[in-house]
């Protein structure tokens, strides 16, 4: 079955009641035993939901996985992946990622004894010099939020298997559609279902995708026994989001090229991040993992100063300025203050994160409006 079909059919059936196509919103918080211990596979919906459950194997599906499991936000994904470890055990994860899970890493978990190194992927030797045996996770988000680097997936899978520790690979920027790191070796996907995957700007999500069943079962336990799920209003609108993911990637895709091909020849701008570009560091690594290139794109202005960035940020029409991404819609954003404001600026700026960078998460609008929109905003 190829993408497109799958994103369609899989993990969803005709509800057997009715016929009905869409699978029902189950909007219900229990369901009747025939007698203590025999029921139709639902108990209690922090449990199980019927909709949450058609949501969680159509993502298994797509990211070609065995099991996914689906919680009220990314963070809250996160926070259950984490919760597989203990006081004293070490984390690897790439010193560009997003702010939310450097936050949750510091100034949560980091309190309870969990030590994180913050590392720069493109060079994999520096990430196996780290490996201790306390280590037990490599943590990637590739494309990176928001410097747009690439990690190889597949080199991380094999120093991961040499150490007997478990990759995990955050697929937010790509989604299934441009790569799927289960295949390359990863052990868990994780997603925020709020961008890409739901697509509309409408719903916060979260989900994880894993083909281990023990390791399923252990993050199972701790999404039922904390109890971060989403309600099946939510799932409902992922799974209707679901549906268009090829197309709208595709044109995301398309109008991503556009736009980064027009900044890189504009005369006012420094740099564009983008991972299409053959000059990109790791271009050759994105173009082995992935199908395109992806939506996203960062660049900074000639001058490199806050304040031009700030302005022009101000200009735009079509590109809202707002948190989040991978919405129909095309967003612009100011890392330093908005996604990445948690990060210290002598972090950010370790990893490369300037207070002048902008990030675009491009729509599927027409792309010429798009550029003219860029062409007035930057001047």
């Amino acid at each position: 079955m190829k993408f497109g079909t799958k994103a369609i059919h899989a993990g969803v059936e005709p509800d057997p009641s009715t016929g009905a196509i869409m699978t029902p919103i189950y909007q219900t918080s229990t369901y009747v035993q025939k007698s203590p211990g025999d029921h139709k596979g639902y108990e209690y919906s922090r449990t199980h939901n019927p909709t949450r459950t058609a949501l969680q194997n159509a993502l298994a599906a797509l990211e070609n996985g065995k099991h996914g499991l689906c919680f009220a936000s990314g963070m809250a994904a996160i926070d259950t992946i984490l919760k597989l470890l203990k006081s004293g055990d070490e984390v690897i994860s790439t010193n560009d990622l997003y702010g939310g899970s450097y936050r949750i890493f510091t100034k949560i978990y980091q309190d309870y004894g969990i030590k994180f190194h913050f590392v720069n992927m493109n060079d994999l030797g520096s990430v196996e010099a780290l490996i201790n045996d306390k280590t037990r996770l490599i943590w990637v988000e590739t494309p990176t939020n928001p410097l747009l680097n690439i990690i190889d997936i597949a080199g991380c899978a094999a120093i991961a298997k040499k150490h007997n520790i478990l990759l995990v690979a955050d697929n937010t920027f790509a989604t299934p559609y441009l790569q799927t790191p289960l295949d390359l070796g990863a052990d868990i996907v994780i997603h925020s279902l709020t961008k890409y995957m739901a697509g509309h700007s409408d719903v916060v999500m979260g989900a994880i995708i894993v083909n281990d069943d023990e390791l399923k079962d252990r993050l199972a336990f701790i999404q039922n026994a904390c109890g971060a799920t989403p309600g099946p209003q939510d799932c409902f609108l992922v799974l209707r989001g679901l549906k268009t993911l090829h197309i709208r990637m595709e044109r995301h895709c398309q109008n991503g090229r556009k736009v980064a091909e027009y900044l890189k020849k504009h005369p006012k701008v420094e740099k564009v991040l983008w991972p299409g570009f053959e000059d990109h560091k790791n271009h050759h690594i994105a173009k082995a993992q992935m199908n395109d290139f992806g939506g996203m794109i960062s660049f900074v202005l000639k001058g490199d100063r806050m304040e031009d960035a700030i302005k022009t940020l101000e200009r735009f029409q079509y590109f809202a300025l707002a948190e989040s991404l991978g919405g129909v819609e095309s967003l612009c954003g100011h890392p330093a203050t908005m996604t990445h404001a948690s990060i210290p600026g002598v972090e950010r700026m370790k990893g490369g994160l300037s207070d002048s960078l902008i990030r675009l998460s491009v729509g599927i609008e027409d792309a010429e409006d798009l550029i003219a929109d860029l062409e007035q905003a930057i001047g």
